[in-house]
């Protein structure tokens, strides 16, 4: 019996990443066809995990454009979507977290009157410009989604206190984690890009990007980590810096050509996972990395002032600690001078997930579907 047509929306490396075991599990089941529709609001790192997780899209909108706006990625998403849309008819559309491609997706799912499932649902910081716009496209997101899989307990409060019905929600663990158990090997050979980089030394690795984080906030990060490798000779900093050049054009200022500093390329999700594992320390101001490091037993210094990720502090795997340099400093010179505060946060049990949560999204899709094809027949 077929239950239905199932239509997976992303745009970026990392909705790609904590889609693909959903991808994965739905293609086992023969009753549901799946599409695979990518925006390529980020193109070249999408297409890196495309291909580390053999994923070949039935669609791609490839929307990336030089000096892109969030004006231009939100029509350029409802304006494609709308006919493949009304070319596919699915019966449900599922989309991941909080990018701009996950709501002007829900939302042009909503204008055909399809149901929408958001994956990661229910992460929260009440503040609507932190992180921007993630915060926003996140809450609205949930207004018009109708299965909302929610990876912690907290998300599923959070939800439940925006007055969404208990039974539209499911608690599934974080799909990242599913991810992670496939790519991360203890034996791992790392290519030429890590050639300069001494692996017994202790490793800080350091990603940075928010939009509320560029200019001043940025020098203020970088800052703190020159301070922390004059400090100790047996630390190096190793920085994939991202492509925007707003990013791109700090780091190179400030941290180009120093000692124990290494600047490369974004790197693809395999290496980078493999690196997070042989890292002493991450310092990131990205969302999905509070949820994989710990998984790791990697302490992670949270680069911002709020999170939507509380879990993760509440239970001492992660600490948010601002983009002050003296606040950063300080943290991250506890963590590499006292090893009994390291072992706290390392030990520390990591509240996302045990791998299952793709499959626990796939039988409550299942479940959906079959429930709607009865209705249909009555």
């Amino acid at each position: 019996m077929r239950l239905g047509k199932v239509m997976v929306v992303f745009g970026t490396r990392p909705e790609a990443i904590k889609m693909a075991p959903v991808i994965k599990e739905l293609k086992k089941v023969q009753d549901i066809e799946t599409l695979v529709v990518v925006t390529a609001q980020h193109r070249e790192m999408l297409d890196q995990v495309l291909h580390l997780f053999a994923i070949v899209p039935d669609y791609d909108l490839d929307l990336m454009k030089e000096q892109q706006d969030l004006y231009s990625i939100t029509t350029g998403v409802l304006n494609g979507l709308k006919e493949i849309m009304e070319q596919e008819k699915p019966d449900l559309v599922l989309v991941h977290g909080d990018t701009t491609t996950t709501f002007a997706a829900a939302l042009a799912a909503f204008y055909q009157r399809i149901p929408v499932g958001h994956v990661e649902a229910g992460l929260r910081t009440r503040n609507k410009y932190s992180p921007y716009p993630e915060e926003m496209n996140r809450s609205l997101t949930g207004r018009l989604t109708e299965l909302h899989f929610a990876p912690t307990d907290l998300s599923r409060e959070n939800l439940l206190a925006e007055s969404t019905a208990a039974f539209k929600i499911w608690v599934t663990g974080n799909t990242v984690i599913d991810a992670l158990m496939e790519t991360v090997q203890p034996d791992y050979k790392f290519g030429e890009e890590l050639k300069e980089i001494n692996l017994k030394n202790r490793i800080l690795l350091v990603t940075t990007h928010r939009r509320e984080n560029w200019g001043d906030r940025m020098r203020d990060i970088y800052q703190a980590l020159i301070q922390l490798v004059e400090e100790f000779d047996d630390v190096e900093v190793v920085f994939p810096v991202h492509k925007n050049p707003t990013v791109k054009d700090i780091a190179l200022e400030m941290l180009e050509g120093r000692e124990r500093f290494h600047l490369l390329e974004p790197m693809e999700y395999e290496p980078f996972s493999n690196l997070m594992n042989a890292s002493y320390i991450v310092l990131t101001d990205s969302g999905g990395i509070q949820e994989e490091a710990p998984s790791l037993g990697k302490p992670v210094l949270v680069l911002r002032d709020t999170t939507e990720r509380p879990e993760a502090i509440q239970a001492g795997t992660v600490k948010l600690v601002g983009t002050i340099q003296k606040h950063i400093y300080e943290a991250a010179r506890l963590l590499l001078s006292d090893r009994q505060e390291y072992d706290k946060m390392a030990h520390a049990v990591n509240p996302y997930g045990d791998g299952k949560a793709a499959r626990r999204i796939v039988k409550v899709v299942k479940d959906f579907l079959y429930v709607r094809i009865g209705a249909s027949n009555l």
